[in-house]
């Protein structure tokens, strides 16, 4: 036995545990192990167990040493590989690689051969250079319902067999005939009447050809020139390549044309059409071979170029095209050719380049794109166009239309600003005039934020903008002109913008403003609130300061976005707060907790859960509770009711405007609307609109130009875009992070826990990212749907947390759930315990059974669970009791887990604030330990990417709410850079 053999066993039988190597001799004595190659490098075993379906294939690298195993297993050897290496060891004394079996042993051999209706397969077992008919089922054998001793069979032969159908020998079904060759692209012995032959999956399709014809141009179908055989039954024979026919994807009325005796013949008064529509469309399902070269049949015209000329709002709009013929026959469209008329033009690309560049030169255009100029650019425009028409340019050409020639510069605009209106509401109107005539408030707007200087009035006349002006105001008169409702009248929630006009245009507010100088003034001036009587609680001074803000907001008629940080007590300001027949909408998560918090802290209220199938409003009830599905169901009931206040607890579930909840929601009647949420911004700045037009419906103005006019500039990193969102908003949302008003919480320290991929996993986790390339990333790429895409990266991280979630896999175990046990034990060790968060329900439940192995006894909150609050007790007071498995969507919201001082995410989401809900049910008031939080990361996977991604969603939030000018959410490319 050679030193490589010697040291490749060694390697084989260090790498199996007891009870694999005993299973490995098993197999070695009693399985077939049939030499499938073998050379100085590597050998390949065909091992068959008794019983078996097919046989696995073992490959055997000695000098390596390395191996390999067709079989699932994840154990670094399996028993099969060392059955083969004990088998190879054996052989270094008998000279054979492997033992001679007792009686031969067979395997599957394919014939086809030519019959009338197409090709014949046939099965054999080839045993000692001898056929015999194979008359049953591999399954059959393999499960002992018939006999062929001896016989070893591999994971092709059952495909071929699968493809075959019921009766697997005789004529091939047309429709199976591709399933066949390409099963059989994956056998080893195939012949054809005799005549060794490979199955190929390339199809052959049939050809187009174009040639000369009496009067024009014949167009006709041909067959594949490859082809030397067709057989009746779906292939064809290309030299000693068996392939199947492909479909011509031919319309009916083209098969009909095209493949009849002849073919079509297009006289020459259709070339056109057949140059510019028929022969394109052909091609994009058809090779197309041209045998003629009179095609095609064209006059030759120079190009010229004709420009088009009109007024717009903004100023012109010019459109320059490059033609052919007078009228035009054809235009270059992005460097295409496309027909006009019944003439098909010899190109002239060289006189079209110098044209495209005089165009370039003179008026700084490019033939078929749309420019609109306004202001200085205009007029510049207008006298580009008037030297084009002068020189030797406009011989090559014409323009159409003489709006560049109206056009003079008229006296500068001036702003006029007005307040009206009544108790219903403010009037506020913008106007800017000039001499020469006026000019609509939102066209100036439009203007100057385009950078315009000048804007047209009437008869060709452009006034200069007010820009310092505008400079100065233009944005507080955009905000209020979006605000307005279909009435003219501007909303309460603008009444700060409102005062803030007046005072700079130094006009006298309307009295109504006067209540609104404590919130011009940061605040300073809002009076302490009275405090319910029946309040059984010790407010800390930031929770008194919310519920005087509150207050305040509710005094000025106007709705509050109650926004602090996760843990600070939003529930107890809120209750304090509540006045009159009050309305709480919550996920129903947290339904038992607004009761029982409610008991606790404002126990002189009368509480009503609307919940459940035998639900009904109680009038008497002062808080009324119910759920975001309750709200989607009965949006008809609850919007006839006319509620003194409606709170929405964790808002961010009306982040979707266009959901059914969300429009639910909108239609809710009350005097006082009151939004909660610690991350009132996830994903996109839509959401923020969404919470604040349900508080102050207007405030934002329509959620198109909120996009326009705040999100677009805020993601392009705009210069004071996320500031002027903020001012805008401050009035009415009151947003506290625990660091700030909270330092007496203890640290909180985030981990990043890292885990390597066994090659088990690798292959797998390799597999799905290799497949994910080929086929989502090229079409994401293409502009396809974003769906596939999804679906590949959730199968990705699946691969990277479990094998045993990737549909068609399993696994006892994982690289990840070795490092989370490994971690929690640890730490239960310690006298610590612990929070385990998974977004799928079916990866805690690959964790229960190593915690069960391990002795750790836990609770597990998911949708699943009923009673949620046993749930919770069980680990908040139970000693005994260390870890907790819950899943992101049902506990990472509205729960008090203080026991807990370790938070384990073992999935990263690309939504921090999702991880950063979950990992606040520790880390919130009432804990006095330092808290925790690990992210566990497979290294080299799509996980590490999604890392990066926290940080530009990060950003996101922090535009709206704290000091950045940039925002970043998921788009096309980020989900690219993350499947790339």
């Amino acid at each position: 036995m050679s030193d490589a053999v010697s040291e490749l066993f060694e390697a084989v039988r260090k790498a199996c545990d007891p009870p694999v190597w005993s299973r490995g001799v098993e197999i070695a004595r009693q399985a077939t192990m049939l030499v499938e190659h073998a050379d100085a490098s590597e050998i390949r075993y065909r091992v068959q167990m008794r019983g078996a379906v097919a046989s696995l294939l073992v490959t055997l690298w000695p000098d390596d040493p390395d191996w390999s195993c067709e079989c699932p297993s994840q154990d670094d050897a399996c028993p099969h590989v060392a059955a083969a290496v004990i088998t190879l060891k054996r052989a270094g004394d008998s000279g054979e690689l492997a033992p001679r079996p007792k009686v031969p042993v067979g395997t599957v051999a394919y014939r086809l051969r030519r019959g009338d209706r197409g090709l014949l397969l046939e099965r054999f077992v080839a045993r000692d250079g001898k056929l015999e008919p194979l008359k049953v089922q591999l399954q059959a054998v393999a499960t002992g319902r018939a006999q062929v001793p001896h016989l070893v069979t591999s994971q092709a032969d059952l495909s071929i067999e699968r493809a075959l159908g019921e009766r697997p020998g005789g004529p091939i079904q047309r429709a199976r005939m591709a399933e066949v060759l390409k099963a059989l692209v994956h056998a080893r012995d195939v012949q054809l009447d005799g005549q060794p032959i490979r199955a190929s999956l390339r199809p052959v399709v049939p050809h187009v050809i174009v040639e000369d014809a009496a009067g024009g141009f014949r167009v006709r179908i041909d067959r594949d020139p490859a082809i030397e055989e067709m057989f009746g039954n779906g292939a064809a024979r290309c030299g000693d390549e068996l392939r199947p026919i492909g479909e011509s994807n031919l319309t009916e009325r083209e098969r009909h044309e095209l493949m009849r005796e002849g073919g079509r013949v297009f006289p020459a008064d259709q070339v056109a059409a057949l140059v510019a529509d028929v022969l394109p469309a052909l091609r994009k399902r058809l090779p197309v071979d041209v045998r003629t070269r009179r095609l095609p049949d064209t006059e030759a015209e120079p190009p010229r170029v004709v420009i088009e000329v009109e007024r717009s709002e903004v100023g012109l709009e010019v459109l320059a095209t490059l033609v052919y013929g007078d009228p035009p026959q054809a235009r270059v469209d992005r460097g295409q050719l496309v027909l006009l008329g019944d003439k098909v033009p010899l190109r002239d690309e060289r006189t079209e380049q110098r044209l495209t560049r005089r165009l370039q030169d003179v008026l700084g255009l490019v033939p078929g794109r749309r420019v609109e100029v306004g202001g200085e650019e205009a007029l510049a425009m207008a006298a580009r166009l008037r030297t084009w028409e002068a020189g030797d340019a406009g011989a090559a050409g014409e323009v159409r239309g003489r709006a560049h020639e109206q056009i003079y510069v008229a006296a500068p605009l001036e702003p006029r600003v007005s307040f009206g209106g009544d108790e219903d509401g403010l009037e506020v109107e913008v106007a800017f005039e000039s001499p020469a005539g006026k000019a609509d408030a939102k066209a100036v707007l439009r203007a100057f934020r385009a950078g315009a200087s000048l804007i047209p009035l009437n008869d060709g006349a452009w006034a200069p903008l007010p820009t310092a002006w505008l400079r100065e105001h233009g944005e507080r008169v955009a905000d209020l002109l979006a605000a307005k409702d279909e009435v003219g009248k501007v909303p309460t929630a603008a009444l700060p913008d409102v005062a803030k006009l007046a005072r700079a245009m130094g006009e006298a507010p309307p009295p109504r403003l006067e209540r609104l100088t404590a919130a011009l003034d940061d605040f300073s001036g809002i009076a302490p609130a009275a405090l319910p009587a029946d309040l059984n609680a010790q407010l800390r001074h930031y929770q008194r300061q919310g519920v005087d803000w509150l207050a305040f907001v509710r005094g000025l008629g106007c709705g509050a976005l109650l926004a602090d940080d996760m843990g600070l007590g939003k529930t107890l300001q809120a209750l304090t707060s509540v006045r009159g027949r009050t309305l709480v909408v919550a996920p129903t998560s947290v339904l038992h907790n607004w009761k029982a918090e409610a008991a606790k802290f404002r126990p002189g209220l009368k509480v009503a859960v609307y919940h459940g199938p035998k639900r009904a409003l109680d009038p008497a009830a002062d808080l009324t509770l119910t759920t975001y599905p309750i709200l989607r169901l009965d949006a008809e009931p609850l919007a006839a009711e006319r509620w003194d206040t409606v709170i929405l607890d964790e808002a961010q579930a009306i982040k979707n405007p266009d959901s059914q909840v969300a429009q639910a929601a909108y239609r809710l009647k009350a005097d006082f609307r009151l939004a909660m949420t610690g991350t009132p911004v996830e994903n996109r700045l839509d959401e923020l609109w969404s919470q604040m037009h349900f508080t102050n419906r207007g405030l934002l103005g329509g959620r198109a130009d909120f996009v326009e006019r705040h999100v677009q500039p805020i993601a392009e990193g705009k210069a004071g875009a996320a500031a002027r969102l903020r001012e805008r908003i401050r009035p009415f949302m009151l947003r506290r992070v625990k660091r700030d008003v909270a330092p007496e919480l203890p640290p909180r320290t985030d981990v990043v826990l890292r885990c390597q991929l066994d090659e088990g996993e690798r292959v797998v986790y390799d597999a799905i990212r290799q497949a994910t390339r080929r086929e989502v990333v090229e079409r994401l790429r293409g502009g396809g749907s974003v769906l596939a895409a999804l679906e590949a990266l959730l199968r990705l991280r699946q691969a990277a947390c479990h094998s045993a979630l990737v549909p068609g896999q399993s696994a006892e175990r994982s690289s990840k759930v070795d490092l989370l046990m490994e971690s929690i034990e640890e730490a239960a060790s310690e006298g610590h315990k612990a929070l385990v968060f998974s977004q799928w329900t079916s990866l805690l439940d690959l964790v229960e059974p190593h915690l069960k192995a391990a002795g750790l006894a836990f609770s597990r909150l998911d949708g699943a669970t009923r009673d949620r609050e046993g749930a919770v007790r069980r680990f908040q007071d139970d000693p005994d009791c260390p870890v907790m498995l819950l899943s992101l969507k049902a506990g990472g919201t509205g729960l008090n887990l203080t026991a807990a001082d370790h938070v384990f995410l073992v999935d990263p989401w690309w939504n921090p604030a999702v991880e950063d809900q979950a990992a606040d049910r520790a880390h919130r008031i009432g804990q006095d330990r330092p808290v925790f939080v690990h992210r566990l990361v497979a290294e080299d996977t799509v996980e590490e990417r999604i890392l990066a991604l926290q940080e530009h969603k990060r950003a996101l939030a922090d535009a709206a709410l704290a000091g950045a000018d940039r925002a970043a959410a998921i788009t096309r490319d980020e989900l690219l850079a993350l499947l790339e």
